[in-house]
């Protein structure tokens, strides 16, 4: 059976065709700047990489480019061989903890929180639009990114703010990423080979989240109402006084200016005055960049701030997984983070460090207290399991 897992942004669409439930990967791609011009694809296809240049002008195009590929490259013969289609969704509120299939009060469910994530939500929809137009055969389902946070207790979620917030206005603490923590806790689980496990979950990438997972329940999370929260990030600020913001309202500045510069020149950009990417600060502080070992040591504080904080609340951890973008693939990043948990007894193997690159490895040592793991993500199969389960 035949399920499309599809990730749409504003301006681009991901997608994963899989054979189910072997999880057989048969074609993936990146549509890129879709209704902007200069538009161009990439595929994944029999072991090669394939870069095309076509006139991409919406999200009903790019399901057709779609549609395009998987026939000529065999996939299928007829679109009544794609059985369900499986959409990322970044914010469902307190109304999801489960994925669900597409309906009329769904799709207002998502539009109603489009505020909490404003680049992903109405991107999401016009893309679950543009299924039903082109796939109307196809099970459309919606899976949550803070789904997987919804068995958060109400004394983890809620801010110290006034309680009717909560109810009134939806100001709580959501997380982000929940589709990556439930993967990786879920592997954790296996390479362990039992299930009642505490786990601390790092996904760290550009965007950045830690959670804390107690018998692959998610206990607490570091992002919040929206993901400018917790960890000092490649353009958000992560954790800050909240009265920063009036402070600086009074100095002159707009509340959207204000956002801008939250969510778009602040992180490891704003520290370092340039960079965002994490292989650009590592560049920086090997050649004495004092701005760059500031934005390493900020960032490195506060993802050891979190895992401290989830080892005490859960009463020891199990294993620590590193996955996304830095956590699979920065070994200095890596390798600066365990230095700083010698305290609780973690012993970093260099040698393993340097040879794990976006592949799976245990990244301490033998005699470490908790062992340590790099486990490569894969939101995308999650997306396309529970498409193929409520099918």
């Amino acid at each position: 059976m035949k399920v499309l897992s599809i990730n749409a942004g504003s301006s681009s669409m991901k997608f994963t065709a899989y054979e189910m439930p072997e999880e057989k990967v048969l074609i993936s791609g990146y549509i890129e700047r879709i209704g902007i011009g200069d538009s161009f694809y990439t595929l994944k296809v029999n072991g090669d990489k394939v870069e095309k240049h076509v006139d991409v002008s919406d999200h009903k195009s790019a399901f057709e480019i779609v549609v395009d590929e998987l026939k000529a490259y065999n996939i299928v013969e007829s679109l009544d061989e794609i059985k369900a289609m499986g959409h990322r969704i970044v914010q469902g509120g307190s109304y999801f903890d489960k994925s669900v299939v597409v309906t009329d009060d769904v799709m207002a469910k998502i539009e109603e929180l489009a505020p909490l994530a404003p680049l992903h939500n109405p991107a999401a929809l016009v893309g679950i639009r543009a299924a039903l137009e082109v796939f109307p055969d196809a099970l459309q389902v919606v899976v949550f990114d803070t789904a997987f946070h919804q068995t958060m207790a109400e004394s983890k979620y809620l801010y110290a703010l006034p309680y009717e917030w909560c109810s009134k206005y939806n100001v709580r603490r959501f997380g982000a990423h929940g589709t990556s923590h439930k993967y990786v806790s879920m592997r954790a689980n296996e390479i362990l080979g039992r299930s009642d496990t505490r786990l601390i979950t790092c996904h760290i990438g550009s965007g950045a989240s830690i959670s804390a997972v107690v018998n692959g329940k998610c206990e607490n999370t570091s992002m919040g109402l929206t993901p400018n929260a917790g960890l000092v990030m490649g353009t958000r600020c992560g954790d800050i006084d909240a009265t920063i913001l009036p402070y600086m309202i009074r100095k002159g500045f707009t509340v959207d200016e204000l956002d801008t510069i939250m969510n778009k020149k602040s992180g490891l950009l704003g520290i370092s005055g340039q960079y965002s990417d994490a292989r650009d600060i590592v560049y920086g502080w090997e050649n004495g960049d004092e701005r760059c070992i500031l934005a390493r040591d900020m960032f490195v504080d506060r993802v050891v701030d979190y895992i401290a904080k989830y080892y005490f609340e859960m009463g020891g951890c199990d294993m620590i997984v590193f996955t996304a973008g830095m956590g699979e693939k920065s070994r200095p990043f890596r390798a600066e983070i365990m230095k700083r948990l010698g305290v609780i007894g973690i012993e970093l193997d260099e040698e393993a460090n340097e040879k794990c690159f976006g592949t799976e490895g245990m990244i301490s040592t033998a005699d470490s207290k908790i062992p340590c793991y790099v486990i490569p993500t894969d939101e995308e199969v999650m997306i396309a399991r529970d498409a193929y389960n409520l099918l």
